[in-house]
């Protein structure tokens, strides 16, 4: 995947940010050995939660092995938001059944944690509740999305680099084996030419359209084609959204939103050099994730570079822009530099 991964935020204003966060970190563990560690979860209206915790505290993988799940904060949730206010006591009962302690504040779990998995199901949240983990120092997976626009985005990146603690976002597409194993150049498959991704894309409120739950087939697309995505066309019809996007190699991506009303599910198509891949399975459940999050909390180093997730949020910008102006074709780096302007504002 190497050539493909070209860092076109060099070509705007986003290249002054410097947030270097692609090296390893040396952890503080308050002494203890570095590779084992204390999870504390920030948020509990998401199954997430539950999965998350399930996996990492019934010691069933080796390579989870030395981490656990013990304390959370659940918030307050967001009353504006269905799926966050109603499903808040749910999971929270479920997480403390699970033999983690709930605590009532974001500095009580800090001082009983080692890491943070940030999972409030707000965007909109995560800025407030991700300054306190980065001003104590305790490196942090934060969901998706990690904000709710681009310039929330930014935002988390900039105070990341400000308290010299690596984050990292991702969808749990992000680590699909078979995603993965195409990106590295399967031999039946070659080079990837060209993608095709689809999957559910409900809306939130307060959210950019695709960031609440498009964004999980859009970094599927962005695990098998690389960054360098240069402009994108985004058409809307009663059932369906449909986003353009041409790298810069001259490579074409497509995002596609199954049916609205229709049966949820994920998948994607790729033409390669040597051959075409039908049927992809672009998710492949929550545990390839969670792996490569314990591995950034083992080593402290980012799987997945800051620039490609700002770069995923650019293209859903510009698609929001895209479909304002009727599906006319709205660049990258132009999105990029409005919105790391408003990020600087005061």
């Amino acid at each position: 995947m190497g050539e493909n991964r070209r860092n076109f935020i060099k070509s705007t204003a986003l290249a002054g940010l410097g947030v270097g966060l692609t090296g390893a970190v040396p952890l503080n563990l308050n002494g203890k050995d570095k590779r084992e560690g204390r999870i504390g979860i920030i948020g509990l209206d998401t199954s997430h939660v539950t999965a998350f915790t399930k996996a990492i505290n019934n010691g069933n993988r080796p390579d989870l092995e030395g981490f656990k799940v013990v304390a959370a904060y659940p918030t307050k949730g967001s009353a504006d938001m269905s799926a966050s206010i109603d499903r808040l006591e749910k999971f929270t009962t479920e997480v403390r059944a699970m033999g983690v302690e709930i605590v009532s504040a974001i500095d009580e779990l800090i001082d009983k944690v080692d890491f943070v998995l940030l999972e409030s199901v707000d965007g909109r949240r995560h800025i407030d509740e991700a300054l306190p983990v980065l001003k104590a120092g305790k490196p942090m997976f934060i969901d998706k999305p990690i904000s709710n626009n681009l310039v929330g985005a930014i935002k988390i990146f900039e105070a990341s680099k400000k308290y010299k603690v690596p984050i990292f976002s991702a969808s749990s597409t992000r680590f699909a084996p078979e995603s993965i194993e195409i990106a590295k150049g399967k031999k039946e498959i070659g080079k990837v030419l060209g993608a095709y991704t689809y999957g559910p894309a409900g809306k939130q409120v307060g959210h950019m359209d695709l960031a609440y739950y498009g964004i999980h087939a859009i970094e599927a697309l962005f695990t098998l084609m690389g960054t360098g995505c240069k402009e994108v066309a985004r058409w809307d019809t009663p059932v369906s959204t449909t986003v353009t996007g041409i790298w810069d190699d001259g490579r074409t991506g497509v995002f596609a939103s199954t049916p609205v009303g229709g049966k949820s599910y994920f998948g994607g198509v790729v033409h390669g050099s040597e051959g075409v891949a039908e049927k992809i399975k672009v998710f492949d459940g929550y545990e390839p994730l969670l792996v490569e999050v314990v591995n950034y909390f083992r080593t402290g180093i980012v799987p997945v570079d800051y620039n490609e997730t700002l770069e995923i949020f650019a293209f859903m910008a510009a698609a929001d822009e895209s479909k304002l102006r009727g599906g006319k074709p709205v660049a990258l780096k132009d999105v990029m530099q409005r919105a790391t302007m408003e990020a600087k504002k005061i």
